[in-house]
């Protein structure tokens, strides 16, 4: 089929869609619920490998989906300027609430100019309550149509596949509002969403295609990288010949990896896309702002393992987050492909932890570390970000100081004073506030100030030895301590204790 035939055919091009929201509001669940829903089995099953975008189809229209690991890399795509998403499904759990992470997505969606839509999912649970959210939501001016806004909304279950014709339907109707029209008759352009390493094809990326017809054998360059395309793939890994506007393709024929949200054109000529590519590769800022020279400060440090950059670009946003005043976090290598050795003697040589995602350890590697009989090399691999940023999290809180807490107990005033030897001594009084028990620590106060401390050795009521006495007793304390207690002291019992701590 030649370019010229198609631009008769395509009236309007398909929408691409981005999902947005909290970390575990349904968005993964969503998206699989969709494509399980809309792509019949034989199809879905060839479907190996996370690639970052499908299409389905709905009522002889299509729809693409973006599976970008979240908003963060969202906002870096955004960042750089690139125009990634049509529509964006904003997903909350009907039966929590909007959280930070749900107005953080409000956010990315408002700075990107695109409609939203919001998706009520987990309609399924018995506490689901939509209206509560509508509520949370409007107070984050978003404002559904059944609240008297613009915003659709569409109430669905992931887990039970219900709402979601419902949801493609409105999706299709925000789309034919927009008129999202093709531009056929330019050269192709558009967005890398995904890249990585194969170690027998070399670097594959996955695109979406924003203008003209991408065909086998054109030359396209990005900033940094030149392909001279050799092979392209729908969605679903078949063979294709050419690739549509807001068509997912998978690209072979890089020289080096592009990186996730760089803008791809084609050219006639390979000298012509050389002289668009930069000279210099732009560093990935892995780092630069999570090191702290701070001396006082423990440090983390971790190597970064990911299947494809855009799951590092978000890991590496999400984790720059982590609160880091009293520890820092100190990446020192972010890359994609698997665990291997070099990893492994980094780490060893630096004490640092190594966190993968969605990649495999290296056969060597296991050999050692089923030999490392000190368990120096501590390793650990994650298919959910949420789960691998609360690691890190947990792991830096373990490397900070226990923090000593303490808790008031009781108050007792002093009404008589009997002089003991050396540091002890016996003093009544009636206790007023709590309870007074047998070991507890003291804070002597005389006249609102503290001038000294101690324990109790012994409590007694009525000469007889108590364990525990409380507010209104009067009370015999037999107190150990560094100071002479007077008649009118208050003595202020109390506990501390250790808990881990917080960043």
């Amino acid at each position: 089929m030649m370019k010229k035939d198609i631009k008769t055919e395509i009236a309007n091009r398909p929408p691409v869609v981005v999902v947005l929201g909290h970390v575990d509001h349904g968005k993964s669940s969503l998206l699989e619920a969709i494509r399980d829903f809309k792509i019949t089995a034989k199809e879905s099953g060839g479907i190996t490998q996370h690639i970052g975008a499908y299409e389905v189809e709905e009522k002889g229209k299509k729809i693409t989906f973006i599976d970008t690991p979240g908003h963060e890399a969202f906002s870096a795509m955004r960042a750089r300027g690139a125009e990634v998403a049509d529509i964006a499904l904003l997903v909350v759990d009907a039966a929590q609430s909007v959280q930070p992470q749900t107005k953080e997505a409000i956010m990315a969606i408002k700075r990107a100019e695109i409609p939203m839509i919001v998706v009520l999912n987990k309609i399924d649970l018995p506490n689901a309550n939509p209206e509560k959210i509508k509520g949370e939501l409007a107070k984050s001016d978003v404002v559904v149509e059944s609240f008297g806004g613009e915003i659709p909304s569409v109430e669905v279950s992931a887990k039970e596949k219900t709402g979601i014709d419902e949801l493609l339907d409105v999706i299709l109707l925000v789309a034919d509002l927009q008129e999202l029209k093709p531009e056929l008759g330019v050269p192709a352009e558009g967005l890398i969403i995904e890249s990585y390493m194969d170690g027998g094809k070399g670097p594959i990326a996955t695109a979406i295609v924003k203008k003209g017809i991408l065909q086998n054998k054109d030359i396209i360059a990005t900033d940094i990288a030149l392909a001279k395309i050799r092979h392209l793939e729908d969605f679903k890994g078949m063979p294709i010949k050419e690739a549509s506007p807001s068509q997912p393709v998978i690209i072979l024929g890089f020289d080096k990896v592009p990186a996730v949200g760089e803008r791809f054109k084609s050219y006639a000529t390979a000298e012509e896309a050389m002289a668009e590519i930069k000279k210099e590769i732009p560093k990935r800022e892995v780092g630069s702002t999570v090191i702290d020279s701070d001396p006082s400060k423990k440090t983390l440090n971790i190597i970064l393992k990911g299947d494809v950059y855009g799951s590092l670009e978000a890991i590496e946003a999400m984790l720059k987050n982590l609160p880091q005043d009293k520890v820092t976090l100190r990446i020192l290598k972010s890359e994609v492909g698997e665990i291997n050795e070099t990893d492994a003697k980094l780490a060893e040589m630096s004490k640092a932890i190594i966190v993968g995602f969605r990649v495999k350890i290296g056969n060597t590697v296991l050999q050692y570390m089923r030999n490392d009989l000190d368990k120096r090399l501590r390793i650990k691999t994650f298919t959910i970000i949420y789960e691998l940023i609360q690691d890190v999290r947990n792991s830096l809180e373990k490397i900070l100081e226990p923090e000593t807490t303490r808790d008031d107990i009781g108050k007792l005033k002093t009404l008589l004073v009997f002089w003991g030897e050396k540091n002890r001594q016996i003093v009544g009084g009636k206790i007023t506030e709590g309870q007074m028990k047998k070991g507890l620590k003291l804070e002597v106060f005389r006249d609102d100030r503290k001038v000294g401390t101690g324990r109790i050795i012994n409590l007694q009521r009525d000469k007889k030895d108590i364990a525990e006495l409380k507010k209104g007793d009067e009370a015999g304390i037999l107190f150990e301590g560094n100071i002479k207690i007077e008649k009118g002291d208050i003595i202020v019992a109390y506990v501390e204790g250790r808990k881990k701590g917080e960043l």
